[in-house]
């Protein structure tokens, strides 16, 4: 009996407890708010029947807002307003704020590094290349050199071509003019075989000349001198000489020039002393003496000829 009693007094302790333990529990659930248990229900993930405890939702009606005014009593006018005066609002500054300073320090960034160089590098393919570009270069520049050459003789040829067929131009007009010249000179010669005869056949007491005379007035020993001459007085009359050529300067000049004197071009040599100026003007001078001496200078007459161009007093 006395064992039976202890075990119904522990079972009817804990059974106590736990009752004690319930009412606790209940208490302290019927504390949390409806939000509360909708926050944990939302969270664990259970459906909203579980949740024991529901918010009341505020009424709201469907339609539009209706205005209404007031009749009766409750819809009198309102009193007039006091005419005291409304106290003034006190403003009051705001506060400054101070400005918030980030002492976190940036975080540096990572630097990668690079894998070591290997230490005998494979260039062979690197030679390849250089090479390979090397070449070609070197093929374009002798294809750009034979272009330039060939474009170079063709320019050549063309302007040869027109030298040519200016002097045959040339030629064909000093043939023309040489005819002309020939032609009176047989008329001269004409006229002094004519004039000869007359006098061979004029009476005794009639004086004869010394000697026949001809258009040519014959063969000069000294006719390119003389010609030379010739043309030194045409440049010199007219050439406006510069005040610094002192005298007994001499320039070298090369002259081409038609049949008949006309210059075709004066250009003077590298060995002239002259400065620029004086070497243009010398050049002008030859240009404005065209057309040079030609007539009795037929023998000696040269297409091309060098000038040694001397400075007189």
């Amino acid at each position: 009996m006395d064992v039976a009693d202890r075990q119904a007094t522990v079972w009817g302790v804990v059974f106590a407890a736990l009752l004690h333990l319930g009412i606790v529990a209940f208490l302290l659930l019927a504390t949390i708010s409806c939000n509360t248990w909708e926050q944990a229900i939302n969270s664990l993930g259970l459906p909203k029947s579980w949740n024991p405890v529901t918010c009341s939702r505020p009424i709201q009606l469907a339609g539009p807002v209706i205005q209404a005014t007031l009749l009766g009593p409750t819809g009198a006018p309102l009193p007039a307003p006091s005419k005291a005066k409304a106290p003034k609002p006190k403003i009051t500054p705001p506060k400054a704020e101070k400005p918030k300073v980030d002492t976190d320090k940036p975080k540096p960034a990572r630097v990668k590094t690079l894998p070591p160089p290997p230490k005998n590098p494979d260039t062979r393919d690197q030679q390849k290349v250089v090479a390979k570009s090397t070449e070609k270069a070197e093929h374009a520049q002798r294809a750009q050199r034979e272009r330039e050459k060939q474009r170079m003789s063709e320019l050549e040829a063309q302007q040869q071509a027109e030298i040519d067929k200016l002097f045959k131009q040339m030629d064909a007009a000093g043939k023309q003019s040489q005819q002309a010249d020939r032609q009176a000179q047989r008329m001269a010669q004409r006229d002094d075989l004519k004039k000869q005869k007359d006098t061979s056949d004029a009476p005794a007491n009639t004086p004869q000349a010394d000697q026949a005379q001809s258009g040519t007035a014959g063969q000069d020993s000294g006719l390119l001198g003389q010609y030379q001459a010739a043309i030194q007085n045409a440049v010199t009359q007219a050439w406006l000489r510069p005040d610094n050529i002192p005298a007994g300067t001499t320039c070298k000049i090369d002259i081409v020039q038609i049949i008949g004197g006309q210059v075709i071009s004066a250009n003077v040599e590298p060995s002239c002393p002259f400065d620029a100026t004086a070497r243009r003007s010398v050049e002008n001078a030859v240009m404005r003496a065209s057309p040079l001496p030609y007539h009795g200078f037929e023998k000696v007459f040269a297409r091309r000829l060098t000038l040694h161009f001397m400075v007189n007093e």
